[in-house]
């Protein structure tokens, strides 16, 4: 992959993500806020950009949206790593949120 396509493709996964987070939020702020991890502020910046700004703010070279999951744990239950056999795909998937759920309400309660 060149770095020209390498770029086109950022600008594409930009503007898609852009295009989701913004119509999330704009059909349920709370799922919105839960779904992309993102602050109350940032929420209200997106759900008002105009289709104009979103193309703009996709246009660059950076990508926009970053992986929330840092964490080993959470890492291997969605990938069922080291899954032991009495768990199946649908209990380590909702551990897995269970987890990212707790860290999003512990970021939002220290922005607060």
């Amino acid at each position: 992959m060149d770095s020209e396509q390498l770029l086109a493709e950022i600008r594409e996964a930009n503007l898609t993500y852009l295009m989701l987070a913004q119509n999330l939020i704009r059909k349920d702020r709370a799922e919105a806020l839960f779904r992309l991890g993102v602050s109350e502020e940032a929420a209200d910046l997106l759900g008002m950009l105009s289709t104009a700004q979103l193309l703009k703010i996709a246009s660059s070279n950076m990508l926009l949206c970053r992986f929330r999951v840092d964490d080993d744990l959470v890492w291997n239950l969605l990938t069922n790593h080291n899954v032991k056999k009495v768990d199946n795909a649908t209990t380590t998937q909702l551990h897995a949120s269970i987890l990212m759920a707790g860290k999003f309400a512990e970021s939002m309660s220290v922005a607060h």
